[in-house]
């Protein structure tokens, strides 16, 4: 039986990310691939994460005359978690070409666990809900063997035309017993060829982690879940070993959702990398209150962190609270001292628009950025996750759009305090602020050296800032 495995997310697709020159490889996807290739079983695989459209990917799997068609998309990337409406219109694209040839279907992602029956009704025969690598296994032993699908858990299925759905399945306690991600089968230097276009450094994406324990209201876990599960430092250092030494890369981005959460782990990760004199440079994700914790930021700082994204979220106390994220704001302006001063960058993801957002908790948001000074900001406006008890408060609002097509939509959804058009210029104004301060406070910095082409760009964004600045 022949396997053809491919993924639905495009850069290409997303011109906000495409724009970044920054495209990471599909993990999610090359891991469940070298699950199949432990087993065995006759794989072919296709990576369209660089394509401008699923035309060439549809090619493929036309030749491949495939025996069942396998999208798997990258449950690591936190961009398929929300869902884009290209991205799904792009997998039923792969749908269509697979039934050309007769092919089985069968489809994992964050949307297609949330919205099954709509992918079964464009022709998966196949949804997996969630982590998908076992139940991916069982499914194509159950078509090759002419077995029922009614014993697997965590999965969806056509019967006669009606969808049946299994009871869910465990999530995966033991990471270390998957095998590694099948790195040599993306080509690595085509990717190697954008980011050489852009500003930043060439960097893969590592998965040391699957599943975030805290319960943010918002915040969707389709794919890994509530429970937090670890791979040992050992495999993970085996494998920035084998990417360095294969790919001449120094630069990682942890994919985690929370990094080094368990006891220790941060400990031995550090003295592995020292045991092999690797010397790296990676990017995390945490929250403020973890940063605060015993030796952390000094075990991190020792072992390459160079910047930490932490969800700040908002300036206001009462938006978090209501948020459910359990941290507070001299957590995040104390976290962020810290880590700056053991020179590790620190970012601030932030959210505006939600529930209760009024004008003065916006600028109370504006007011932590400048006070706290942190050397990035990601900004975005409340988007209901199905399965959140956030989505569930709006839900009965979202009547025209349920979805961004893409990442930059910024689209308000519900019924907020004030409009979408206003919420987009917020962003934008923020953004054109932040970088306004930030350029103000490097010409102040004795110990920064400034070019005259990166002075000349901040009136500019005063300008732009003044001009968006959204009217309450």
């Amino acid at each position: 039986m022949k396997v053809f495995v491919t993924h639905s997310y495009f850069y290409q697709l997303d011109p906000k990310q495409w724009k970044n020159k920054t495209p990471f490889p599909p993990l999610g996807t090359i891991t469940a691939l070298a699950a199949l290739k432990e087993q065995n079983y006759n794989t072919e695989f296709y990576d369209v994460a660089l394509d401008s459209s699923p035309a060439l990917g549809e090619k493929k799997i036309i030749n491949s005359e495939a025996d069942v068609v396998v999208i798997y998309d990258d449950g690591f990337n936190y961009l398929t978690k929300m869902c884009l409406t290209n991205m799904r219109h792009a997998c039923f694209e792969l749908i269509a070409a697979a039934k050309t040839i007769g092919a089985k279907v069968i489809v994992s992602s964050s949307d297609s666990t949330d919205h099954y029956e709509m992918y079964h009704d464009k022709g998966a025969d196949i949804v997996l809900e969630g982590e998908g690598e076992m139940a991916l296994l069982e499914s194509l032993d159950c078509i090759s063997e002419g077995k029922r699908f009614s014993e697997i858990g965590g999965i969806s299925y056509l019967k006669t035309n009606q969808v049946i759905k299994t009871d869910k399945r465990l999530k995966l306690k033991e990471l270390d017993s998957l095998p590694t991600a099948d790195w040599e089968s993306i080509d690595i230097a085509s990717y190697k060829a954008i980011w050489g276009k852009g500003k930043s450094p060439f960097s893969l994406n590592i998965s040391t982690t699957r599943g975030c324990p805290f319960k943010c209201n918002w915040c969707a876990k389709p794919i890994y879940g509530n429970r937090y599960n670890s791979r040992s430092p050992k495999r993970v250092v085996e494998e920035i070993q084998f990417l360095s030494d294969h790919f001449d890369t120094k630069y990682f981005w942890m994919t985690d959702d929370i990094f080094g959460l368990k006891p220790g782990w941060v400990t031995e990760f550090n003295q592995l990398l020292k045991d092999k004199n690797l010397s790296i440079h990676y990017k995390i994700q945490s929250r403020a209150d973890l940063m605060m914790k015993d030796n952390t930021i000094d075990e991190l700082a020792e072992s390459g962190l160079e910047e930490a994204w932490l969800g700040a979220e908002s300036g206001s106390q009462k938006i978090l609270d209501a948020m459910d994220k359990g941290i507070t704001l001299s957590q995040i302006k104390e976290s962020t001292q810290l880590l700056q001063k053991k020179g590790i960058r620190v970012a601030y993801f932030l959210q505006f628009g939600y529930l209760g957002e009024n004008k003065a908790d916006i600028n109370a948001t504006l007011s932590m950025v400048k006070d706290n000074t942190p050397d990035d900001i990601g900004i975005s406006v409340s988007y209901p996750l199905p399965g959140t008890p956030f989505f569930e408060k709006v839900k009965e609002q979202m009547v025209n759009k349920s979805n961004w097509k893409d990442s930059d939509d910024l689209d308000l959804m519900f019924e907020g305090e004030y409009s979408s058009k206003f919420y987009k210029n917020l962003q934008r104004h923020t953004h054109h602020l932040f970088r306004f301060r930030q350029g103000i406070r490097k010409i102040k910095s004795p110990n920064t050296r400034i070019s005259w082409r990166y002075v000349a760009l901040i009136p500019y964004n005063l300008m732009v800032s003044m001009i968006l600045k959204p009217k309450f």
